[in-house]
């Protein structure tokens, strides 16, 4: 009886409690000017909100007491404030911001159990905001992060295919979330991008190495977490954006309407962009045929924000049509040539793409088509001194690679991933300083083959659950944070059987049990994997302008499905892959250290990381005794997967200078470098340097820009700014070059520019901005090491001496973004 007491007395206690809220709202100003999209947070929790247009904010339905609240915003230096907030109240608080290009006090979400500052984490993590994406020429979103953080790059199959590389590591290495959702949508496939829509993310948070440990398997290179864009909401009132934007090389065209609607508690976005392009092109090959686009995304949310805390459902819709290049050309004049037959295909005597059909909007039939759906909801609930968060996620992911020129209707591949997410975790009341999580996360996830004549991997059912325990703590000048996980990963597949169809003569699987003449392309397959992470930091803070970093973390991964079962082709890739199923996890050992300084006049990050990983897997050409490529299907190469120790080491520089006597002139400068070793020694005796380096490895990379800022408004022009940058590429020579995997790639450097306006009322409210940017100014013809399309070659000598596709050529932008 008296524990019944004690437990009603604690529950009506805690309902009083959560009774007892008012809200703070104000107007954030710099200089006397409104300003916009500054991130105003509640100290140590994921409550928080934006400045309008006006910049006038309102954070409600905060728990009575005294409060820091964090103003901060890229441009601008972070103000944390004491505010005491009054029941059934609301507090009044205005704030003046000073300018400052440092981004280090940057609040992220990324990585941690808690909104965090850039600069008391001991992870690696850089922030990509929507301004810096918008200032750059981008066809896709991975092609904007690439820009604007170092240390990570791409592989590339086209403008609009992009996978993230982060250190020298990508496909299922780097874990990518959508608004904290694990992306779901066959990663492990070389020949589509991140189906995501570029014009409705506010933001990028990147975090480098393995120790975000709220992910689980997966995130062995890092995460990059895309969270979607919001308006400012004025209650009652619609508000939102148009954005238009153009490119002369391929003639991109993407138009994007976002609308956001307050109704007190409640809140609605809606977003719908579509983007269409055809082929590229540069002075080497002219236009690229295959390299199209059309892509449709459109999303909506709605958030309910109570005094118990807040509940949000949303829904994200993709739809991409993209061509497939093979690269095949006329010998002599070196012009593009297309399939017409699928039997009897000759690749070297195939017909001259006609030039009617080089630069046109219509996808030609051979193609694959992209659609992921995703619906979701998170939820926040209040508990004490702590809170429950709660996510819930299901995606379906439907790919079709058209490659029968002879039957435009039938798929090649043709497969369906449904997967389900979830991830629970508690936030504890701190206790004697420490900031405690616990959490469980993991997913099921199956992939079915439908009515396809190629199977390059089997249907199977996954799931994966991981238990996890995060810490975080502040002692002086001291930060201190860390946690462990455990994972397990259970995979299944039954026997899977190939025939032909005697209609089409093409390839089907057999599903009615009558084997007879069929082959058994995918024996039964069950496997467990289990890993344990884990993951220790510190931060200190000299003074309160210069700090140290120190971060040892251990990841885990198991091998994914075409790693362990892959057998077969994907005609997309135009390769066959050849999996092995007694692959074991990957684990590796990240070492990083920071040194971070943000002075007067400059801004200096400088990052090392020492990355060891066992058995890991990449992918190696197959050749025969003699030394010659093995080919299983005719015109498409063959690819074995290999496991082996590995090392990848390096480091990334940002120096910043921004003179307080100068205040229009920023120079922006970083470097990033990245050595990958083969660490398999029974290679490296038998073949030497051709096997010492890992694939897929960024050579130096260096970016140098000057932003000339007008510090006054010139009428309806606000602070028009012109900036110019160099992105220098140095020759790649420490590659893979076993069975000519890769090859060697020359340096380059591409000079951009760009100039910005916003169009602005007496008011101060904004009507437009306005971005002219060129990428490539000078036209340059360069390969980079990581595009795919270097090794589309079918003949071992050209007549210009040219081989391989090219990079696009010289690209103009013109972006009008409209707010209202």
């Amino acid at each position: 009886m008296k524990s019944l007491s004690l437990v009603a007395l604690f529950i009506i206690t805690s309902t009083i409690a959560y009774s007892q809220h008012g809200s703070v709202k104000g107007r954030v100003t710099s200089n006397s000017v409104a300003i916009s999209h500054i991130s105003i947070q509640l100290s140590n929790t994921r409550y928080g909100t934006l400045t309008n247009e006006q910049g006038f904010y309102e954070l409600a339905n905060i728990p009575a007491g005294n409060h820091n609240i964090i103003f901060s915003g890229v441009g601008y230096t972070r103000q944390q404030l004491q505010v005491e907030v009054k029941a059934d109240n609301t507090t009044s608080l205005n704030v003046q911001l000073k300018e400052n290009p440092s981004n280090l006090n940057e609040v992220v979400v990324t990585g941690a159990s808690r909104a965090t500052e850039v600069r008391k984490s001991p992870i690696p993590v850089a922030v990509m905001t929507k301004k810096m994406m918008d200032q750059n020429v981008n066809n896709n979103l991975i092609d904007a992060i690439v820009k604007g953080v170092p240390g990570v790059s791409a592989v590339t199959t086209g403008p609009n295919v992009s996978k993230p590389f982060i250190r020298g590591l990508g496909y299922n290495r780097v874990l990518t979330l959508y608004d904290g959702l694990r992306q779901e949508g066959q990663q492990w496939g070389d020949e589509h991008g991140i189906e995501i829509d570029q014009y409705g993310v506010a933001r990028a948070e990147v975090v480098k190495g393995p120790a975000s440990l709220t992910y689980g398997s997966d995130a062995l290179a890092g995460v990059i977490n895309m969270i979607p864009a919001v308006p400012a909401y004025d209650n009652h009132k619609l508000s939102g954006d148009a954005t238009v934007d153009y490119h002369t090389n391929n003639g991109m065209v993407g138009t994007s309407l976002g609308l956001g609607y307050r109704a007190n508690d409640w809140k609605y976005t809606f977003r719908g962009t579509a983007k269409q392009a055809y082929s590229y092109s540069n002075k080497i090959d002219g236009t690229v045929y295959g390299t199209a686009f059309k892509e449709y995304n459109l999303s909506a949310a709605a958030r309910v924000d109570k005094n118990w805390g807040y509940s949000k459902i949303a829904a994200t819709l993709y739809d991409n049509r993209q061509e497939i290049p093979d690269g095949s050309r006329d010998s002599l004049s070196r012009r593009f040539t297309r399939q017409v037959l699928d039997q009897g295909d000759d690749i070297k005597n195939r017909p001259i793409v006609p030039e009617d059909e080089l630069k046109t909007y219509a996808i030609n039939p051979l193609h694959q088509r992209i659609q992921h759906y995703r619906l979701y909801s998170s939820s926040e609930v209040k508990l004490g001194g702590g809170n429950i968060d709660v996510l819930l996620g299901a995606q379906q992911s439907i790919r079709r690679e058209y490659n029968h020129p002879t039957l435009p209707q039938q798929a090649g591949l043709y497969v369906i991933l449904n997967t389900f997410s979830y991830d629970v975790k508690y936030n504890l009341p701190t206790l004697a300083g420490f900031e405690n999580t616990v959490g469980i996360g993991g997913m099921y996830q199956s992939n079915r083959s439908k009515n396809g004549t190629d199977f390059p991997i089997p249907d199977y059912n996954l799931f994966d659950v991981g238990g996890y325990f995060f810490t975080k703590r502040s002692v002086g000048k001291l930060d201190i944070s860390g946690g462990l996980r455990l994972d397990n990963r259970s995979i299944h597949w039954n026997d899977f059987f190939v025939g032909t169809n005697p209609l089409t003569g093409f390839g089907q699987h057999i599903t009615n049990g009558n084997t007879t003449g069929a082959y058994l392309q995918f024996p039964r397959f069950d496997h467990y994997y289990q890993g344990f992470s884990g993951s220790l930091g510190l931060t200190y803070n000299l003074t309160e302008k210069l700090l140290i970093k120190a971060n040892i973390a251990r990841g885990y991964r198991a091998p994914n499905i075409t790693e362990i079962g892959s057998n077969g082709l994907d005609p997309g890739a135009h390769i066959v892959y050849l999996g092995n199923r007694n692959f074991k996890p990957e684990f590796n050992t990240q070492l990083d250290l920071g040194l971070m300084a943000w002075l007067q006049n400059l801004d200096l990050s400088i990052e090392l990381f020492n990355n060891q990983i066992q058995n890991y897997i990449y992918q190696a050409r197959v050749t025969d005794a003699s030394g010659n490529p093995v080919v299983i299907v005719p015109g498409n190469l063959t690819y074995q997967y290999q496991q082996s120790k590995a090392r990848l080491y390096g480091a990334e520089v940002s120096l910043n200078i921004h003179p307080e006597g100068i205040k229009w002139l920023i120079f922006n400068n970083s470097l990033a470098c990245t050595q990958g070793l083969n660490k398999n020694t029974g290679l490296i005796v038998k073949y030497g340097d051709a096997a010492k380096y890992l694939p897929f490895i960024p050579p130096l990379h260096i970016r140098s820009g000057v932003k000339l800022t007008a510090q006054n408004n010139y009428h309806c022009l606000s602070k028009p700014y012109f900036k110019f940058d160099a992105d220098i590429n140095a020759a790649q020579n420490h590659f893979y070059a076993l069975d000519n995997t890769e090859s060697y790639t020359a340096g380059y450097t591409l000079i951009n520019a760009g100039i910005g306006i916003t169009i602005q009322r007496k008011s101060g409210k904004s009507i437009c901005d306005i971005f002219l940017q060129v990428d490539n100014l000078f036209d340059v013809t360069y390969q980079s090491n990581l595009n795919r399309l270097k090794y589309f070659e079918y003949y071992a000598a050209s007549p210009n001496g040219r081989m391989g596709i090219y990079n696009m050529g010289r690209n103009v932008s013109l972006k009008i973004i409209v707010p209202f």
